[in-house]
């Protein structure tokens, strides 16, 4: 394998990173809410995917890059401001610059008509903000005998800057520099952004005009800066650059002053270590100096993650080493039904052992469960960009509102939530959101509101999309229904089945087919997608002032904590997350409701008893509840049902395997287990269940095709 394959997958992964700080601080700024470091932000971004470009050779990208950063650079010096179209253009050459890195990777093609327009539209905001020097300073800005015009740098008062110290930087960039895209006058910018510069250029190297070659570059430039500016943060500017601008860095006219050390004092310091010696023997103490004392604290309160390092690992590696703890999970679980059945005492040395091997399963499992949590904000990034085509392809004016980026989820969960997002806020825009006429003429703002939030709840993930459009038409939707053959013509629907049928395969309400929406593929597709991850999908309406769609879905596909019950002899998991207590209910707390339901009185509200194994199939009739056991559990909506098993087993925490990929998909059933005993478990779909059993007494009736 070549060596540059693997630093030019690691580039790329970087770029990716880098795209999405882009356009995260653009949108930022198109807020209003940036500032000074955002600016500074962006335009790192794309001085670093450059670099690396020119590193590699892409020479289409570094050409766009170098333009693109032009125009940044000329924000960060005050001479263009981030008004709201500045910034949309910006946006836009972002998604260019997309394009350019995705053609790198050999996974598309650039429009090079679209990325000549664009470099031109961002090459004519830095010609028309040119610096408007002041009267006093119109002597200053002449041009030299080269034709180019200094930089403008207050450099003080000579007499006592000779006898102060100062640093002294000679640059003299190498030919691959040039060749890479990079500009010494970027440079000598962010140095005098340092502090008080004095910049001269070194021509002596300039030969004849008949001797002159172009790619040679002669010129070198020394600067003089503050001893009062760190040595680090003047090496930080060339440091993406390297060997290719070697500098010399000299201290001249005294001494700098001293760096803040991270290191105390050595008396202070072997204070330290005492105090860390005596602190692991409580049978010692020593008496620690206040200075000491103060920077221990101060130590202990700063943040971890600003002390902390990333390494970058194939995931192929994490999912390993995710399949070996849940099988040491199973192991232990296994152990633990060995020695429950050779009826060891629990005061054993075997019965301990294995429950000190327990404490420490669930821990790696954490820590390895942890590894692969990421925040949705890697999905949520993609949004913004989605939303900006939508929004032009349609005319209608929509403004994103994102929260919750920072909810952390499994990392395969995240991968597959892309597309059911993508889907809700096409359709939220398409259908949802008004054209600006229409919510004139209803009382609303122009510019529509979507809002995509993610937050932690009950155990589980919990992504809500909304709109504050139009809401669902129910009449247009029930008459589509019944005009393709979805229901019959008579079905009694409540308001929510009907808000429940955009989700049948071929369902649309768009009238001609379009590149956003129209095919009938869309929502059904979305059910699917969160079903498939053991999640649900909820809809609330309300006409004239939008609608509110919810996911709600498992952190991990991987474990999780369970009850195991058992339903006509055939033994399954609850979540422990869905169930709010068990109970054995009396005779006098069942009612009977209708020919064949039953309620549960709970606490002076009534909800509907569910027999598991009669809504899985396993049964023909009921059990008596009061001779079995009673789940109370609480589903996404909030509303409360009661699950009627045979008994209770135990609970434990089990490794989720998938029962889909494995056999076929079966109803009321999310995945299965494998028990300490060896025997394969079914693990409860309870929204499902509780959602089959429901419906059942006024399921829309389906009109035979």
């Amino acid at each position: 394998m070549d060596p540059m394959d693997a630093i030019k997958a690691t580039y790329f992964q970087e770029c990716d990173e880098l795209l999405a700080s882009l356009e995260e601080g653009l949108l930022a700024l198109e807020a209003g809410e940036g500032d000074s470091d955002t600016i500074n932000a962006v335009f790192r971004a794309v001085h670093s995917v450059k670099g690396g470009a020119g590193a590699f050779g892409f020479d289409r990208m570094v050409e766009f890059a170098h333009v693109f950063e032009t125009a940044l650079d000329a924000m960060r010096a005050g001479k263009l401001d981030p008004e709201p179209e500045v910034v949309k253009l910006m946006l836009r050459a972002t998604d260019v610059l997309v394009d350019h890195v995705q053609a790198a990777k050999g996974e598309g093609a650039v429009d090079e008509g679209r990325a000549a327009a664009m470099a031109d539209d961002l090459a004519a905001l830095t010609s028309s903000e040119a610096p408007k020097p002041a009267a006093s300073e119109a002597a200053a800005a002449t041009t030299d005998e080269w034709g180019f015009a200094p930089l403008k740098f207050d450099f003080g008062d000579e007499a006592s800057a000779a006898s102060e110290a100062k640093w002294r930087l000679v640059m003299r960039p190498a030919p691959q520099m040039y060749a890479k895209g990079h500009d010494a006058a970027l440079f000598l910018r962010e140095l005098a952004r340092l502090g008080d510069a004095q910049v001269s250029l070194d021509a002596s190297a300039l030969p004849d005009l008949e001797s002159l070659q172009p790619e040679t570059p002669y010129l070198a430039w020394t600067v003089e800066l503050p001893a009062s500016v760190e040595e680090a943060a003047i090496r930080d500017v060339f440091d993406f650059v390297g060997e290719d601008c070697p500098i010399e860095l000299t201290l001249e006219g005294g001494e700098a002053p001293a760096a803040p050390s991270a290191e105390a004092p050595a008396a202070d310091m072997q204070a330290l270590l005492q105090a860390v010696q005596d602190e692991s023997s409580p049978e010692t103490s020593a008496t620690v100096p206040p200075a000491a004392a103060e920077k221990g604290s101060a130590d202990k309160g700063a943040p971890k993650g600003a002390q902390g390092a990333t390494i970058r690992v194939d995931l192929e590696r994490v999912d390993r080493l995710i399949d070996l703890v849940g099988e040491l999970v199973i192991n232990q679980a296994m152990l633990a039904q060995r020695v429950a059945e050779s009826e060891l005492a629990c005061s054993s040395s075997v019965a301990i052992g294995l429950d000190e091997l327990e404490q420490l399963t669930r821990e790696i499992q954490d820590s390895v469960m942890a590894i692969r949590a990421q925040p949705v904000k890697s999905v949520f990034q993609r949004m913004p960009r989605l939303v900006r085509e939508i929004a032009g392809a349609t005319g209608k004016q929509v403004r994103l509102v994102m929260e919750g980026e920072g909810t952390e989820v499994d990392k395969t969960v995240i991968e597959r939530l892309s597309d059911p997002i993508t889907h809700m806020l096409r359709n939220a825009i398409d259908h949802g959101l008004e054209t600006p006429e229409e919510r004139a003429a209803a009382g609303k703002p122009e510019e529509g509101a979507v809002r995509l939030a993610a937050l932690h709840r009950s155990g589980r993930i919990v992504i809500e999309v909304s709109d504050d459009g139009k809401g669902i038409n129910r009449p247009r939707v029930r008459d589509i229904a019944v005009e393709k053959g979805l229901i019959a013509a008579d079905a009694n629907l409540t308001d929510d089945e009907i808000d429940n049928l955009i989700f049948l395969p071929g369902f649309s309400t768009a009238s001609s087919v379009s590149n956003i929406s129209g095919r009938g593929v869309g929502m059904d597709v979305v059910k699917r997608s969160i079903q498939a991850l053991g999640g649900r999908i909820s809809i609330a309406s309300q006409p004239g002032k939008g609608s509110v769609f919810t996911l709600s879905l498992p952190l991990t596909l991987a474990v999780l904590d369970g009850m195991v019950i058992s339903a006509s002899g055939q033994t399954l998991v609850a979540p422990l997350t869905a169930i709010v207590e068990t109970l054995r209910p009396k005779p006098e707390d069942v009612r009977a409701l209708g020919p064949a339901g039953a309620v549960l009185a709970v606490r002076g509200a009534h909800v509907p008893l569910i027999d598991v194994g009669v809504a899985l199939g396993l049964r023909h009739a009921p059990i008596d509840p009061d001779h079995g056991v009673v789940l109370l559990v609480e589903s996404e909506g909030g509303g409360r049902s009661a699950l009627v098993a045979d008994e209770i087993q135990g609970q434990r925490q089990v490794v989720i395997k998938s029962l889909e990929a494995n056999y076929q998909r079966v109803d009321g059933i999310a995945a299965a287990t494998i028990l300490g005993d060896g025997r394969v478990a079914l693990i409860l779909d309870v929204e499902a269940v509780v959602e089959k059993r429901l419906n059942e007494r006024h399921a829309p009736l389906a009109k035979a095709s």
